[in-house]
């Protein structure tokens, strides 16, 4: 699903969810059609530019599975940030907080990612506090471990992992109380 309302070809996009958004809800930040995960979705303007505005430098946290048994050095040069390309320029990413996870449990994909019998796949964690288009993919095939699926676990101190959303489902919303909203801004800002 397309992280956005209107429609680009035959992807599926937030205005196919079983849920009626205001006119005004944007949403916070981008998910390609091959990621998924959390995604915030906002009309106020205060808290959209806070997570929008790139020198404010909020985290987010991926999950990533990578082919192949990703490596403590691995770990380390994305840790200090490696060279990209961005737009046919050669860019340094910020350094990142990255580490090998066991694999989480997350729902099924679908589509699956593609399997190969005899070549392994491992998990990392990568937390960041930049966001360039499709930038853990080009982080990890820098590295040489290209990301089989991505899965944004947190932004901020919001998280897939909060008791209140209970483990989302794809297509869940989870629809912010006034009250969850302050807490949110207090424990992000």
């Amino acid at each position: 699903m397309l992280s956005q309302f209107s429609r680009e070809g035959d992807h599926q996009t937030l205005a196919d969810l079983d849920f009626t958004f205001a006119k005004d809800i944007y949403p916070v930040g981008r998910l390609d059609a091959d990621s998924e995960g959390l995604l915030l979705l906002t009309n106020d303007n205060f808290l959209k530019t806070k997570l929008l505005e790139p020198r404010n430098r909020h985290t987010r946290t991926y999950y990533v599975q990578v082919e192949g048994e990703v490596t403590e050095e691995a770990c380390r040069q994305l840790s200090g940030g490696v060279n990209i390309s961005i737009n046919g320029k050669q860019y340094k990413t910020l350094p990142a907080e990255v580490s090998k996870i066991a694999e989480p449990e997350l729902p099924e994909r679908n589509p699956p990612i593609r399997f190969r019998k005899n070549i392994p796949t491992s998990w990392m964690s990568v937390t960041l506090h930049e966001g360039k288009n499709r930038q853990v993919r080009r982080m990890t095939a820098a590295v040489g471990f290209p990301t089989l699926r991505l899965v944004r676990w947190s932004i901020g101190k919001i998280s897939l992992a909060d008791k209140e959303i209970n483990f989302p489902k794809p297509g869940d919303v989870w629809e912010v109380t006034p009250k969850e909203a302050k807490l949110f801004y207090e424990r992000t800002f």
